[in-house]
């Protein structure tokens, strides 16, 4: 495990991890989804991604994990949030912007940038606010970053929330390992899934680092709202779309209009893929991420 660095962008901490030599590895940036702390990109993917002669960086979005957090008057519902009900402490940009502090505090003057689920709308968003700084673009499980709140409501798919209902909220240590684990498992939505020790293990690591805020999912959705991402089809960027066929959040179009929106881009889909990437997806994933990236 690499030790704890901090990016600054303004007053608001970033805390990062490299893994491999950043002088001269092929620069690979990891932007996590929402509400998850960084710990829970698979260990399979960073490992191998070096052993390939990548520099693998990952880091904790604000809000999450060790980075700055921010606090809420009181908690509201999810969907109000989703459609813009919920007022904007930060924006989707301020979360770009944290990404790119992120490379210049490691002295990157570009990477490759992969982004998944809620990481995959802000490496969009990279991609096109930032052109010069992003090598190639790496989008899985997400939807176009420029979609209107119209748009993006076809994508989803809603029998999920219903069962993340039932889950529960975590109170202790143990009983948030046991509500990730269940996550995990409706994430892979009967595909193939994270090794369930693998998951045990991250939840406990993750709430020892920093026990989950009830709150910050309705902040970080705010912000997406916060930020309307410019037209994706002006990325020219080298980019891989990846998607899951069994995701049970997201409908496969998403990944379709993705690739159609974005100029030369190739679209993946893996039959047994969820909503999550699964270290068995892991050596073909990475193969198709070679295509692309430099």
């Amino acid at each position: 495990m690499s030790d704890i660095k901090y990016a600054k962008n303004g007053d608001v901490e970033i805390a990062y991890e490299v893994f491999g030599n950043p002088a001269t590895g092929k620069p690979l940036l990891l932007i996590m989804g929402l509400d998850m702390q960084m710990v829970w990109w698979p260990t399979a993917l960073i490992e191998q991604a070096v052993d390939r002669g990548y520099c693998v960086v990952r880091f904790d979005n604000r809000d999450a994990g060790l980075s700055t957090k921010f606090d809420s008057q009181r908690k509201e519902n999810a969907f109000k949030a989703l459609l813009g009900g919920s007022k904007p402490q930060y924006t989707g940009l301020d979360m770009v912007n944290d990404g790119i502090a992120v490379m210049d505090a490691i002295g990157w003057e570009s990477a490759n940038v992969l982004g998944a689920s809620m990481g995959a709308a802000l490496a969009q968003g990279m991609a096109v606010q930032y052109p010069d700084r992003v090598r190639s673009l790496i989008s899985v499980s997400g939807l176009p970053a420029d979609s209107s709140k119209l748009a993006m409501m076809k994508y989803l798919k809603y029998g999920w929330y219903p069962k993340m209902a039932k889950v529960g909220n975590p109170t202790d240590r143990d009983s948030e390992i046991e509500v990730m684990s269940k996550i995990m498992k409706l994430m892979a939505n009967g595909g193939d899934e994270a090794p369930e020790g693998w998951v045990r293990e991250t939840a406990g690591t993750s709430y020892d680092r920093s026990p989950r805020d009830p709150n910050s999912t309705q902040r970080q959705l705010a912000a997406g709202n916060a930020w309307k991402v410019p037209p994706i089809n002006t990325i020219q960027v080298p980019t891989l779309i990846v998607a899951g066929e069994v995701d049970p959040m997201i409908k496969t179009s998403a990944a379709t209009a993705t690739a159609n929106k974005i100029p030369n881009s190739r679209l993946v889909m893996y039959p047994k893929m969820g909503h999550l990437l699964s270290p068995e997806l892991v050596p073909a994933f990475l193969d198709e991420v070679d295509t692309v990236t430099s």
